[in-house]
């Protein structure tokens, strides 16, 4: 049959799901709700994750902490790399998906779609140095070694930025995941769909099911059981406005969580990260070991 006798193709609408364990579920509640662009024009139905999918995703991400804090830096470093290689390849996707969700040029979203590729190197290349910086040698009078080291803190909830939908949540996971951390993410509210995209890339990838486990929903409604769970170690408020955070930053406070204050509105997500937020999620291990004659 020729181009001009053939018939239009049916379409083939993408249903976004969450990201928990390594696979996709869609919400235990079966709800959804209205993804639209900055004109109001419709885009997707997203899951509307609940307390249970909340919970779900806790379970998932301690399941997968003893392995993922266990590999060596230089392994998590092979598959913070592995990402970027796979979101170079989906490049075009994203930067349509990020257009539409931030009302973008073109253009501009393939630059922010190529800031979050570098970024995932930046960070991969950081897996095996950030002990030399956060970690060393201390001076101390008598016989003895006396030696720090960084230890990963946990489980970490991250409300992702709501401003910058994609590099701003890779600017927040990185950093968690790249130290030993396993996460929760909750996408930003009102613009999901990159991150859900996002889930494929890490779901074949090489990162172990559990180690990122992606939410999509309302940020109140999925930050407050993750602020109070006891089994999540600390918390990255970025997607937080000022009330949400103070009620989540007290909510953390019943099991001694760390908490990263969000930052400043106007943040620049492409500028220098710095170690900070690699640094935020670490412990500090000393250990005292005599000398020998």
């Amino acid at each position: 049959m020729s181009d001009s006798t053939a018939r239009p193709r049916l379409g083939v609408p993408k249903t976004y799901k969450l990201f928990v364990g390594g696979k996709f579920p869609r919400s235990e509640s079966g709800r959804v709700y209205e993804v639209t662009d900055t004109r109001g024009n419709r885009l997707a139905n997203a899951p509307l994750a609940s307390r249970k999918d909340a919970r779900d995703a806790v379970v998932a991400a301690r399941k997968a902490f003893g392995a993922w804090s266990g590999a060596t830096a230089y392994n998590r470093g092979q598959i913070l790399y592995r990402i970027a290689e796979m979101l170079e390849g989906r490049r075009d996707q994203f930067a349509a998906e990020v257009a539409a969700a931030e009302g973008l040029s073109r253009a501009k979203a393939a630059a922010q779609v190529d800031a979050a590729v570098d970024r995932w190197v930046w960070y991969a290349g950081w897996s095996d140095k950030v002990a030399q910086v956060a970690g060393g040698a201390n001076p101390v009078a008598g016989p003895y070694f006396n030696l720090s080291t960084p230890e990963p803190t946990g489980v970490v909830a991250v409300l992702a930025p709501q401003e910058s939908s994609f590099l701003g949540l890779v600017s927040v996971l990185a950093p968690v995941i790249v130290t030993g951390n396993t996460a929760v993410a909750v996408a930003a509210e009102r613009a999901p769909l990159p991150a859900l995209s996002l889930a494929e890339v890490l779901a074949t990838s090489d990162l172990p099911g559990g180690v990122v486990n992606i939410l999509s929903g309302r940020t109140a409604e999925i930050a407050a059981p993750l602020a109070a769970h006891q089994d999540v170690n600390a918390i990255d408020l970025a997607g937080a406005d000022p009330e949400l955070a103070k009620e989540l930053e007290t909510a953390a406070a019943e099991n001694l969580k760390r908490v990263l204050r969000p930052a400043d509105a106007t943040s620049d997500w492409s500028a220098d990260p710095g170690t900070r937020r690699m640094l935020a999620f670490l412990e500090t291990k000393t250990v005292w070991h005599p000398i020998g004659v």
